[in-house]
């Protein structure tokens, strides 16, 4: 099973694209201090893999990380997938969001934070719509992510 994993890291205005490997991460933390290595005032993390699923993670300096993940019936298939719902399980739905819009864990897909990118410009029931919406591949919500929140061209770059 293949996975594509970038940390897109924003200094300033200017927003920079690095792949990453996240093999040998075996829990949340370990994703937040691979993605905290890359310099940046703004840390996302974006993993596609196998066409299946979406991972936004955003990992600011020494909070905890907030994740969101595109469809959270991949943790059933993908050993990283299951990293991130096992330990958001454990920290219960309502420590994930605020937002009213947020999912329940397990009990619909997608799971996590979907307020993950919102202060950078896309709103939680946008990304909730770029999930829903049918024939979006999980490459396609990233690219589409990306662009709304500004480091689209960076995001092309690192994929190119």
């Amino acid at each position: 099973m293949s996975y594509f994993a970038a940390v897109l890291s924003r200094r300033g205005s200017q927003w920079k694209a690095d792949e990453i490997s996240l093999d040998g991460c075996e829990s949340v933390d370990d994703i937040a201090d691979a993605v905290r290595d890359v310099p940046g005032d703004i840390r996302l993390l974006v993993v596609e893999q196998d066409d299946e699923y979406a991972l936004l993670a955003r990992v600011d300096d020494d909070d905890q990380p907030r994740v969101f993940l595109s469809d959270g019936h991949a943790a059933d298939v993908f050993p990283l997938a299951a990293v991130v719902v096992d330990e958001l399980d454990e920290i219960g739905d309502d420590e994930l969001a605020d937002d009213r819009d947020a999912p329940p864990a397990h009990d619909s897909l997608p799971f996590g934070d979907p307020a993950v990118v919102e202060d950078l410009g896309l709103p939680a029931g946008d990304l909730l719509s770029l999930c829903a919406h049918p024939g979006t591949l999980p490459i396609d919500l990233i690219a589409a992510v990306c662009e709304s929140v500004g480091c689209g061209e960076a995001f092309d770059a690192v994929r190119a």
